[in-house]
């Protein structure tokens, strides 16, 4: 299992972007960059029932489904730690229909 894991991570190249300041031992939202394919990877607080049912209840674009997938979740990101995502957009690429 070990070998497998050492093998998947070598297939990528991530780089460390930031961790939530003065986090303790057990609970570190952190955010790492794929630098071959741009995504963030993200660990943080998973979104509650109520959250979640306020995310669906408010939805996206119009036609998208509000449902989670069961290989998906909503987590919650705490502020300080927008500091480290990337702002810039590159060329060609969408945001979904958002104007943000």
């Amino acid at each position: 299992m070990q070998s497998d894991r050492l093998r998947e991570s070598s297939r990528r190249k991530l780089r460390f972007l930031g961790i939530i300041p003065n986090t303790p031992g057990k609970e570190s939202p952190t955010i790492w960059l794929d630098e071959d394919s741009g995504d963030l990877l993200i660990q943080s607080y998973k979104a509650t029932e109520s959250e979640v049912k306020e995310c669906q209840k408010i939805g996206s674009i119009p036609g998208h489904s509000t449902d989670v997938p069961d290989h998906e979740t909503i987590i919650r990101l705490p502020k300080v730690m927008l500091q480290y995502v990337p702002q810039q957009v590159s060329e060609g690429e969408s945001n979904g229909g958002n104007d943000v």
